[in-house]
C-alpha cells in the first residue's frame, strides 16, 4: 500500500520556550509558597524566626515519570505524584484532548490513555498539605517528535458502515512494519453482535486479518477498535492514528463453482437461487480450487494478458476493454464476469485463462446480489488457492487459523 503523505509533525513554539523553563519544570518541582486562592502563607504574628519556621507546612512538590520537559517519551505512561502532601487530582490536557488517568492507594496518578507525540500539554495537581490546606501546581511540558518513518499507520477494510458478505474478514494493513506483533495485537479489539468467536492471524510484519471460526451469520453487527495510536511498534517505530469502524453482513450469497461439471450453483441464505453454466481455467490456465472472497466489483473492467505474464504476440495474448459485471477474487487476476464470447463453451468445456466466464445475463443476476465479502467456492481443480492470493482466509481450518495469532 501506499506511503502516508500527511506532513511530519513540526515542534510547536511552546516546546522552544520550554527549553527555557527546564530549570523550572524538572523531574521534581517545589511548587511555589502559595495556596490555591493565591493567598500565600503569612508568617506568625509574634515569636522567635525557629517557631516561626517549625510551624509552616512542608513545602508541596510535583515529581514526573520524566526528567527533561521539552522532550517527554510516549513508550510509557505518564506518572504524577506528590512529595509534601497527599495528591488529590491531576488534570492534564492538550490539543490533542485530555489525558485520562487514576489515582492509586500509594498517591500516584497513572494516565490510562497514552501521549501524543509531538505536543504541548498542560498539567495541574491539586494537593493537600499536612495542615490541610489545599495547593495546585501546574507545570507544561512537550512529547519527542517523531517522523513518518518512525509511525506506522493502519489502513482498514471494510469501511465503516460497509455492508459486506459473510465471508469477509478485517484486514488491517500498516505502512511500516509492526515487529511487537503480540503488544499491537492486544490493543486490536474485534466485537459482534450476535457474539462469533475468531481471531486474528498476522500473514506478515505488515498486515493481519481477523474472521470468526465460521461464516459470519448474515445479520451481525462488527465493531473494530485499533486502540494503537503511540503504542510501541518495536525497532523505534510507534503506532500512528488508533481507528474505530463499524459495518454489518448482509444476506449470505455462496457460489459453489465446480469446474469438472462447468456449472456454479448459487445459494442466498442457503437457499438455491440460480444455477449457472460456465466455463473455467483451460489447460495451463487452471482456475484456483479452494475458497475465495468478493475483493472488489466493477461494473466494466479492462482486461489485458500483460497483467498475467503474457506478452503482445504471444496466441494467448487478450486485451479487452469493456469486460462486464467483474468480480475479483483473487490479487493474481481471478474473476467472475460476462464472457459472451465464450457462451458456445460455458455448461460444457474450460477455455478461459482462470476466470469464471458466464452469459451477460447470468453475470448481471450474480453482479446485483453480489456484496464484497461474498463467497466462491471452487472445487474440481489440481490448482490450490493460497493464504495470501487475495482473502485466502477460509482456506485454513479454525484451529490452523487461530495459531497465526500473536496471543496464540
Amino acid at each position: 500500500m501506499l506511503r502516508s503523505t500527511r506532513p511530519a509533525r513540526r515542534p510547536t513554539a511552546a516546546a522552544a520556550a520550554l527549553v527555557m523553563m527546564a530549570g523550572l519544570a524538572a523531574c521534581s518541582t517545589a511548587g511555589p509558597t502559595s495556596s490555591s486562592d493565591g493567598s500565600g502563607d503569612a508568617p506568625a504574628a509574634s515569636g522567635s524566626a525557629d517557631a516561626t519556621e517549625s510551624a509552616a507546612p512542608e513545602p508541596v512538590r510535583i515529581t514526573t515519570g520524566f526528567a527533561d520537559p521539552t522532550a517527554v517519551p510516549i513508550d510509557a505512561p505518564l506518572t504524577v505524584s506528590t512529595v509534601g502532601g497527599h495528591l488529590d487530582d491531576v488534570r492534564v490536557t492538550s490539543p490533542a484532548g485530555p489525558v485520562q488517568g487514576s489515582l492509586s492507594d500509594d498517591g500516584t496518578w497513572t494516565a490510562s490513555t497514552r501521549l501524543e507525540p509531538g505536543t504541548d500539554y498542560r498539567l495541574i495537581a491539586s494537593a493537600t498539605r499536612s495542615d490541610g490546606s489545599t495547593v495546585e501546581r501546574a507545570r507544561r511540558f512537550h512529547t519527542v517528535e517523531l517522523t513518518l518513518d518512525e509511525q506506522t499507520f493502519p489502513s482498514v477494510a471494510p469501511l465503516d458502515g460497509e455492508t459486506v458478505g459473510v465471508g469477509m474478514p478485517v484486514v488491517v494493513t500498516f505502512d511500516l512494519p509492526v515487529t511487537d506483533r503480540a503488544r499491537f495485537e492486544r490493543h486490536m479489539a474485534v466485537t459482534s453482535t450476535p457474539a462469533q468467536k475468531g481471531s486474528w492471524y498476522w500473514l506478515s510484519d505488515r498486515e493481519a486479518h481477523y474472521r470468526p471460526a465460521h461464516y459470519w451469520r448474515p445479520g451481525t453487527d462488527v465493531s473494530v477498535d485499533l486502540d494503537i495510536n503511540s503504542l510501541p511498534a518495536g525497532n523505534g517505530i510507534y503506532g500512528q492514528e488508533s481507528r474505530r469502524l463499524d459495518f454489518h453482513i448482509g444476506d449470505s450469497v455462496v457460489s459453489r463453482v465446480d469446474v469438472r461439471s462447468h456449472t456454479m450453483r448459487t445459494f442466498v441464505n442457503g437457499k438455491l437461487a440460480r444455477t449457472i453454466p460456465i466455463s473455467a481455467g483451460k489447460p495451463g490456465w487452471e482456475t484456483r480450487s479452494g475458497t475465495k472472497v468478493v475483493i472488489e466489483k466493477f461494473r466494466q473492467k479492462r482486461m489485458n494478458a500483460a497483467t498475467i505474464g503474457v506478452s503482445e504476440g504471444d496466441p494467448e495474448y487478450y486485451d479487452l476493454s469493456n469486460v462486464e459485471y467483474a468480480l475479483r477474487v483473487t490479487y493474481s487476476g481471478e474473476f467472475l464476469h460476462a464472457a459472451p464470447w465464450s457462451v458456445g463453451s460455458q455448461g460444457s468445456a474450460n477455455v478461459s485463462h482462470g476466470c469464471v466466464g458466464m452469459s451477460v445475463a447470468d453475470a448481471q443476476w450474480l453482479y446485483d446480489r453480489t456484496s464484497r465479502g461474498d463467497v466462491v467456492e471452487v472445487t474440481g481443480s489440481a490448482r490450490q488457492m493460497t493464504l495470501d492470493n487475495g482473502y485466502g482466509d477460509w482456506n485454513l481450518s479454525a484451529a490452523d487459523w487461530k495459531q497465526g495469532s500473536a496471543l496464540s
